[in-house]
């Protein structure tokens, strides 16, 4: 077995035993599940006004020029180094963050953004998307298998 399917599997079945609740509320360690998440993205919790998401990233990796319409997002770095770019068009960038364990950015709907890997090791965060953006129980080992997902339902950058 591979490991990073091993480590899969224990992460979104700890976050899924840590997670739910009677009321469907969430709770966990956020941080531990975010260090130890392998997977390029995995939805821990989707509720009607807001998702959790925790995702990794190889060095050099980013998640690609994006805008969500109608999505505020919260993202904020358990580990790594990201470069952060925003701005009005996807011509423009207005801003650039650079970002280190801790540090966080919330990006306002509407607003053009990718999310870039420029350290040497893994960059692990967690982000919140309100609305919900991605499907419920999304587990994405790798961005190829996110890239293909969003291409087959017509959900793209």
């Amino acid at each position: 077995m591979e490991q990073g399917a091993k480590d899969l599997r224990s992460v979104t079945s700890t976050a899924y035993a840590q997670g739910m609740s009677a009321t469907n509320a969430w709770h966990g360690d956020i941080e531990e599940l975010t260090l130890a998440n392998d997977t390029y993205r995995t939805v821990l919790f989707t509720g009607r006004h807001l998702q959790l998401v925790v995702m990794s990233l190889q060095s050099g990796q980013e998640i690609g020029l994006e805008v969500h319409d109608h999505i505020d997002q919260f993202i904020r770095v358990e580990q790594g180094d990201a470069k952060v770019t925003l701005g009005p068009s996807r011509d423009e960038v207005a801003e650039t963050i650079e970002l280190t364990a801790d540090g966080a950015v919330i990006i306002p709907a509407g607003t053009w953004h990718n999310v870039i890997n420029n350290g040497w090791g893994q960059l692990r965060l967690y982000t919140i998307y309100t609305p919900p953006e991605h499907p419920d129980g999304t587990v994405q080992a790798t961005k190829a298998d996110a890239d293909a997902a969003e291409h087959e339902h017509g959900h793209g950058h």
